[in-house]
């Protein structure tokens, strides 16, 4: 397998459900930071062999390839193919290891993966609700096998089998929004954001012809703990999770720039990291949330690493429980995860998410020097995402 390297990763900011980015069409929110990579590095687009990009809700403006719409409305090579897969929500993750097995495997030499969703035009479910008269996703003979539940139930399985209390997912809450907060203040996210200018939209929706400048996560929100405290669970009367302690519903895009080494140093550019490991494993699909635990240990057994060994590490914040049990089962110390805040205080896109996640653990381990990283997220179905990063030295 050849060498594959990230040379740049960018990402828009996460707009709150119904916020500044709301106001965008999918494709042409992906095209911002598709457009971004090219600009920044001053590599001609049409060196891209594929691409590569992530969408849940495969409906109405997120229906036909919105990978393959984004790249055309961009104006970008019509010679270049692309793919949108769905992982759920580890789509653009799986996406990013698809592009790495693409270029890894000399299928092409230079690959961008990439995600996208606007969960405030294409809510979650809009692919699969019996309104659309298509049929449901479930067949019954899957409940022969298996109980059917949601995430949210899922979530509080999995506080049960891991001890997790209300206590614990209100103070974890309260963590992601202050590193998130922290983040903003230090303008450690400088080198990733790409700002977005969105149309302003009149009355009946149509546009104004004006437009808006969103430049930062809008999730963010000033909170205490007493005020976590008095949110209602959201699964169970007496769950312990609330709006506080889950993700948000999100708007956003995220792309990566991805080639061999020796292609990297024949265009003079210097990579942000390159590709370890990746990996896809299927968990339980009635805990359904506990995929980051088992990928993990996949990574680390086939590389020989420790979970000390890694510097940052971004695991996707669903569910306060998914990233506690996560902790207490591989024994990781919270210290390097989700360092700048995760999905509870900045949003979660989710076919999005997993580039963004990826963008950021990149440029963390270039703002701090770390060696390891490691993106991990849960999936719906009972999937994890796995990808292991090296900072080129």
């Amino acid at each position: 397998m050849r060498e594959v390297v990230i040379v740049d990763a960018v990402r828009t900011p996460v707009g709150r459900r119904n916020g500044g980015l709301s106001t965008m069409h999918s494709a042409e929110l992906l095209g911002v930071p598709l457009t971004a990579l090219f600009e920044r590095t001053g590599v001609d687009p049409a060196e891209v062999g594929q691409v590569v990009g992530g969408c849940v809700s495969q409906v109405g403006m997120q229906s036909f390839n919105v990978t393959r719409t984004a790249w055309l409305a961009a104006g970008l090579p019509l010679e270049t193919a692309a793919t949108t897969v769905d992982t759920q929500c580890g789509s653009s993750q799986q996406a990013t290891d698809m592009a790495a097995a693409l270029i890894g495997a000399g299928v092409v030499d230079v690959a961008v993966a990439c995600g996208v969703e606007s969960m405030s035009q294409v809510p979650i479910g809009s692919n699969s609700s019996k309104k659309l008269g298509f049929g449901v996703p479930v067949p019954k003979s899957y409940f022969e096998h298996y109980e059917y539940t949601s995430q949210f139930e899922g979530a509080e399985r999995i506080a049960e089998k891991w001890g997790i209390t209300r206590d614990d997912t209100d103070a974890f809450a309260l963590r992601s929004q202050e590193l998130g907060a922290q983040a903003w203040a230090e303008d450690r996210f400088a080198t990733q954001i790409v700002p977005v200018h969105a149309p302003d939209l009149d009355d009946e929706g149509k546009p104004t012809g004006t437009t808006h400048l969103v430049a930062r996560d809008e999730g963010l929100r000033d909170t205490t703990l007493e005020g976590l405290g008095n949110l209602k669970p959201v699964a169970r009367e007496d769950g312990v999770h609330t709006a506080g302690s889950s993700s948000q519903i999100s708007d956003g895009a995220a792309a990566l720039l991805m080639m061999t080494a020796e292609k990297a140093q024949a265009l003079g550019l210097t990579p942000l990291a390159r590709i370890v490991d990746t990996c896809l494993v299927g968990v339980d699909p009635v805990l359904m949330l506990t995929g980051p635990i088992d990928a993990t240990r996949h990574l680390l057994e086939r590389t020989g690493l420790s979970i000390g060994d890694i510097d940052v590490v971004e695991v996707n914040e669903a569910f306060a429980s998914v990233v506690l049990a996560w902790a207490k089962e591989i024994g990781a110390d919270l210290e390097g995860v989700n360092p700048n805040g995760g999905a509870i205080a900045l949003g979660h896109p989710l076919g999005g998410t997993g580039a963004v996640l990826t963008t950021k653990a990149v440029h963390e381990l270039a703002r701090t020097g770390g060696r390891y990283g490691l993106v991990t997220m849960c999936c719906g179905g009972g999937l994890g995402t796995g990808t292991l990063l090296e900072r080129v030295q």
